[in-house]
């Protein structure tokens, strides 16, 4: 045990950032409400850091702060900040000045040069996002518009998200919501189930919902009739 009563440690945390293009508080919140909407299991109170770059014009922080406080996310800094008596604003109400790394500086194009057309580019199609190492307490995984696989385990306290399908081959102990923005469709395969919450668009089970005979087997979970089933795997 240590003698002192704090410890200091480094560590590091997936934060979504909300990129900010208008100074109009009202628009700003319909706009986080709209998003909120899709993928309410993602978003709803999530902890995000405020981008405002790209903002012309002069901006009322309280009443901006104020604006996404109401949609229920939680703002944990602001970058982007240019303007020193914004600066001064931001920092009387307590919210962190953050800096996001150091800007690219663009480089001169080349002279242009007479040449065949390229070909077209082909953008790839991302079907899944695959996690193959743990998932600890504290993580947070998000798979927009495809599936989540996790080739191994999911402690407490840890939580998968995906638009689509959930697939963990590993002891599932976390939290697990599929179909984040509606599908009903979607799935929960698990070899191992013993998850602290499981969801399907928004119908969720807690622990103690999960019925014994599946606790700790290899399990399926889907909907039917809007209400959450399972199955066993083997």
């Amino acid at each position: 045990m240590s003698n002192t009563p704090i410890e200091l440690k480094g560590s590091s945390f997936t934060l979504s950032v909300v990129h900010l293009h208008e100074a109009k508080p009202e628009v700003i919140r319909q706009a986080l409400e709209d998003k909120i909407a899709q993928a309410p299991a993602f978003l709803r109170h999530a902890p995000v850091v405020v981008n405002i770059s790209t903002i012309d014009g002069k901006v009322n922080w309280l009443q901006m702060q104020d604006a996404i406080d109401s949609t229920g996310l939680r703002i944990m800094g602001v970058s982007g900040c240019k303007d020193a008596e914004l600066k001064a604003e931001i920092d009387r109400a307590g919210i962190p000045l953050l800096t996001e790394g150091k800007e690219k500086v663009a480089r001169a194009a080349p002279a242009a040069k007479i040449s065949p057309a390229p070909a077209p580019v082909v953008n790839p199609v991302t079907k899944t996002r695959l996690i193959d190492t743990p998932v600890r307490s504290g993580q947070r995984i998000y798979a927009p518009h495809c599936d989540l696989i996790v080739t191994n385990h999911v402690s407490a306290g840890a939580e998968l998200i995906a638009d689509g399908n959930i697939h963990v081959y590993g002891t599932m102990r976390g939290r697990a919501l599929a179909g984040a923005a509606g599908d009903k469709e979607a799935q929960i395969f698990c070899t191992s189930l013993a998850a602290e919450l499981v969801s399907i668009a928004g119908v969720y089970w807690l622990s103690d919902k999960i019925p014994a005979e599946y606790y700790g087997k290899a399990a399926r979970l889907q909907l039917a009739d809007s209400a959450l089933t399972v199955q066993s795997l083997n």
